[in-house]
């Protein structure tokens, strides 16, 4: 295993950057494959609401309705993690707490969707596979996607 790769246990839970890879019309071969490896080893393979909102409301917007199927069909593919209501209460926490101590990771006025994922995440005990590790691992595991092994 190269340095700084982990090998999980854990459930994982996408984040939209590697989501909306997996949903791009011509997918990176390179996290088609790990993706592959990861679903071939058994490893709980998440999508949670709020990342499946950040790339579906791009998707639209651009019209890329392709693409939108292949978001559907990794939807039904993978482990689907609703927003609850425990989840919000636990994000505007974590929002709340970030301001607090000067570090949040979005501008005032904006839903912060990092930390519903975190919150999203924290609920079912994942690691948030993303490119985003900065932002994500102030709340949780965090790691980049290509550094989870199966």
């Amino acid at each position: 295993m190269a340095p700084g790769n982990v090998s999980v246990i854990s459930p994982v839970m996408l984040d939209a950057s590697p989501l909306g890879a997996l949903a791009h019309p011509r997918a990176n071969r390179e996290i088609v494959r790990w993706l592959e490896s990861m679903m071939t080893a058994g490893v709980r393979l998440m999508v949670p609401e709020i990342a499946d909102y950040e790339v579906r409301r791009s998707l639209l917007l651009s019209r890329l309705h392709h693409s939108l199927g292949a978001l559907d069909q990794l939807k039904s593919k993978l482990i689907y993690v609703p927003i609850t209501t425990a989840v919000i209460l636990e994000s505007a926490e974590l929002w709340a707490d970030a301001r607090r101590r000067g570090t949040p990771t979005a501008d005032p006025k904006e839903l912060d969707c990092d930390v519903i994922l975190a919150a999203q995440a924290l609920a079912v005990g994942a690691v948030v596979a993303t490119e985003n590790v900065g932002h994500l691992g102030r709340y949780v595991t965090a790691r980049n996607w290509r550094a989870i092994l199966a």
